[in-house]
């Protein structure tokens, strides 16, 4: 059961506040984005904000002064004087927004995946269509695991992140099928040898480091794969994306 510290709905048409609705199942796009600290930061947000405007375009559901509304919104919703380590939802349908924020769950070491057979519908772009992965991560604890995706015997993305395999210090990502990540277009800036390819199941036992990448789960390592033999051979690449990710946590601007 996730506890919300807020969550709030808004008719587009006038911004009047309506009973909240979490909007999954329905036609629209959401953004996770990460809100930290006091005064807040939050991560990437200028990326997080124009992608959901593209994304929203592609599903016809952009409308005159959506950005400069979402923007009221948040400032609405967003205490200035709180110190935050939360998740910060903006969701978006034909008739409403919706934004909520919840606690962001702090990954350890010792963290598995539970592969299970399912791709998204229209993977490319963050939409709603999520009830399906919800159910099965909420039998899970975020900060022990995850769920894995996987199709046809290939591995696409988490129930909550990217999904990267090093081997050699070499790094590999999916080739398709899956929601390339605001943090993920970060990383690739700064590893410029992510080399696309199928990763099958069968082939894990190959990668030294498996590791997720996300505003969720930041840089978090995997250790084990449920009930399949695969554990994690090294931190090194980990601790090189950590760094990079401190980085940017660092000099992020305080949100205005």
């Amino acid at each position: 059961m996730v506890t919300y510290l807020s969550k709030k709905s808004y008719l587009l048409k006038n911004l009047k506040e309506v009973d909240f609705n979490d909007l999954w199942g329905d036609r629209g796009i959401f953004t996770t984005m990460w809100i930290y600290n006091s005064p807040p930061k939050i991560l990437f947000f200028e990326n997080h904000l124009e992608n959901l405007l593209k994304s929203l375009t592609q599903y016809k559901l952009n409308k005159p002064n959506l950005k400069k509304n979402i923007l009221k919104l948040l400032n609405q919703n967003i205490n200035f004087k709180k110190k935050y380590n939360h998740l910060l939802r903006v969701a978006v349908n034909k008739n409403l927004i919706s934004i909520s924020l919840r606690p962001r769950p702090k990954t350890i070491l010792n963290f598995d995946l539970k592969l299970i057979n399912f791709k998204r519908i229209d993977p490319k772009y963050k939409n709603l269509k999520y009830r399906f992965i919800l159910k099965n991560l909420a039998k899970l604890d975020g900060k022990k695991s995850d769920i894995v995706l996987c199709h046809k015997g290939k591995i696409l993305e988490t129930g909550t992140s990217n999904i990267l395999f090093i081997k050699d210090g070499v790094f590999y990502s999916p080739i398709k099928d899956y929601y390339e990540g605001i943090t993920l277009k970060f990383f690739k800036k700064k590893i410029k040898n992510i080399i696309k390819k199928d990763i099958f199941i069968k082939d894990l036992n190959n990668f030294d480091e498996i590791i997720l990448i996300g505003s969720g789960k930041g840089v978090t390592s995997v250790k084990t794969v449920n009930k399949f033999k695969w554990k994690r051979k090294s931190l090194k690449s980990y601790k090189i994306l950590k760094k990079y990710f401190y980085q940017a946590i660092q000099s992020n601007p305080i949100y205005k």
